[in-house]
């Protein structure tokens, strides 16, 4: 027995074979990048669109990596070449290009060494090499309803250029007290720390005399004598052995012998 199965769906069916040829004049065609940054540590913020920008100038002027950093108008035939693309061969497929937006910012100088670095790549250049799934494309539908009251629509897939505005940024600025903290840290860490408390408790505290007398202990050429020498001696001759007094808490006098 034979059994079937019915499904609602659009009538016909996606053609896809139909070849369009793309809008060279997209080459020519301008994007406007509003971007800025903030730092709310240092309660610092700026943007591409200096003070002293005219609406003249945005009219005229076009993005140039050495002279018009600040121009927000990006001709789409620049950030192709930048990134090392071709207009005639992505226009075909699409394509997904990055912008990159770099602001790194030394406030402890003026603000005006605080300018943007601008980069250019192509985010989907992976897929450049799958036949599968080539380039960037999207379907978008438009539905009307017609006399009759019937439902229609008219399904489209677009081929185009998507561009990513990606922005990072990094300001730093001198601080005594973080720099304290760290040079102790970093000291401590290696030991440096005793050897710089020894210092400053021998030579520049009030003290400092009292803390000498605990920590070291002099011994005169008097306290000093001879000892008889061993007869197993490891050496040829004869060896000498020091025998040194110590002062002790519990006690009047010690000896200690010294090998």
């Amino acid at each position: 027995m034979l059994k079937t199965c019915e499904i609602q769906g659009w009538c016909p069916a996606e053609i896809d074979s139909i070849q369009v040829e793309p809008m060279m004049e997209v080459e020519n065609f301008t994007i406007f990048i509003k971007n800025s940054i903030r730092f709310p540590t240092f309660n610092f913020i700026k943007g591409n669109l200096r003070p002293d920008i005219t609406k003249d100038y945005i009219r005229t002027c076009r993005f140039n990596q050495e002279e018009h950093i600040y121009c927000p108008i990006f001709r789409v035939g620049d950030v192709l070449d930048y990134a090392n693309q071709d207009f005639s061969s992505i226009a075909k497929e699409g394509g997904v290009i990055g912008i990159k937006i770099s602001w790194v910012c030394d406030l402890d100088r003026s603000e005006e060494y605080c300018n943007p670095k601008f980069s250019f790549t192509r985010l989907d250049a992976v897929s450049q090499n799958n036949n599968a799934s080539l380039g960037y494309n999207f379907r978008y539908a438009k539905y009307y309803m017609s006399e009759n009251g019937t439902q229609h629509r008219t399904l489209i897939k677009a081929y185009g250029i998507r561009f990513d505005i990606i922005v990072t940024g990094m300001a730093r600025k001198f601080d005594l007290i973080p720099t304290l903290i760290n040079a102790v840290a970093a000291f401590t860490s290696i030991g440096v720390g005793t050897v710089l408390c020894d210092i400053i408790l021998l030579n520049f505290l009030k003290g400092a005399d009292k803390y000498k007398a605990m920590k070291f202990e002099e011994v005169s050429g008097a306290d000093i004598s001879p000892s008889p020498c061993h007869s197993n001696s490891l050496y040829q001759g004869s060896s000498t052995q020091l025998s040194v007094k110590q002062r002790e808490k519990h006690s009047d006098n010690s000896i200690a012998q010294l090998g």
